[in-house]
């Protein structure tokens, strides 16, 4: 048996999105579903996965409101159910800037088709940005795409802002993993004096998954935020591991460096924590691989 992992996001008004949580929490419970789900005045978001029939009958009762009737997901496989509880949060963005006013239904770029965007993108007028975070970047991208080395969301309004001078082309062009990031990011550019912006739709998951292989200028694995941890072309799985101490992705050959220690440090993050944390990491991981031996799932282990 494979699961399907569906990837959600639409940016809408949800005036009540408190009173959403309790009923959706149960449609997901009722079907099985593992994930998460965030919800906002400005939207839903959420990577969920589940068999076929559950995703589907989810997605029909979240379109059953008239403000998600457009919900758009894209799916993809796993050979293991990659999430272990199901949770639906409130929030106060479903994608956080942490700037004010900056929302995708008053104002966005210019959606971009995953056929389109290679043509787009090797405009010599465009300027590529990625808006995911540095240890997204670090295993793949698309070719010539500028990085702005951010840690988080919130970091990327003071990089455009610390970049003008060189972000000086007529066009902007933005990607992220599932369309989310840069469709806001789109929205915070137009409001800031860039007026040729354009986001690719369905972000690089949908690229990945549509677009042949060899006409592809996407450089790498697309990190993805469940235990597959990244995907290829195709969304066929990747090679990548996570690190359960600084939830980076490693390659199998990191294991094999003399940082590395199970659930403990990596060469990424050794020198980041203090021996403190390392012991409590390493009774985290006991615990881990004790509830392992008898059949069940740690909480720790996410």
């Amino acid at each position: 048996m494979t699961y399907c992992v569906a990837a959600l996001y639409h940016f809408t008004r949800l005036a009540d999105y408190e009173q959403l949580k309790e009923p959706l929490q149960a449609m997901c419970d009722l079907l099985s579903i593992k994930g998460t789900i965030l919800l906002a005045y400005e939207g839903i978001n959420g990577t969920i996965a589940g068999t076929d029939r559950a995703i589907a009958d989810l997605m029909t009762f979240l379109r059953a409101d008239s403000r998600l009737v457009d919900l758009e997901h894209k799916e993809s496989r796993a050979e293991d159910m990659p999430f272990y509880r199901m949770k639906v949060r409130l929030k106060r963005e479903i994608v956080t800037m942490g700037v004010d006013g900056v929302d995708p239904n008053n104002v966005v770029g210019t959606y971009v088709d995953p056929k389109d965007w290679n043509e787009l993108i090797t405009d010599p007028d465009v300027i590529l940005i990625d808006t995911r975070n540095d240890y997204e970047v670090e295993i793949g991208t698309f070719k010539g795409a500028l990085n702005p080395d951010t840690q988080t969301f919130r970091d990327f309004p003071q990089w455009v802002e610390n970049n003008r001078k060189t972000l000086n082309k007529p066009k902007v062009a933005m990607f992220c993993t599932g369309g989310i990031r840069c469709e806001k990011a789109s929205s915070f550019m137009k409001q800031n004096g860039f007026d040729d912006v354009y986001h690719l739709k369905g972000g690089i998951l949908k690229y990945l998954e549509t677009q042949p292989k060899d006409e592809s200028l996407w450089e790498g694995d697309c990190f993805v935020f469940d235990s597959r941890v990244s995907v290829g072309h195709g969304l066929t799985e990747g090679p990548h591991i996570l690190c359960h101490a600084c939830r980076r992705p490693l390659v199998p050959a990191d294991k094999q460096r003399p940082q590395y220690e199970d659930g403990v440090s990596c060469h990424k993050c050794a020198d980041e924590t203090s021996d403190d944390a390392k012991t409590r990491f390493r009774e985290r991981q006991k615990q881990i691989a004790l509830s392992a031996k008898r059949g069940e799932k740690h909480m720790g282990s996410l």
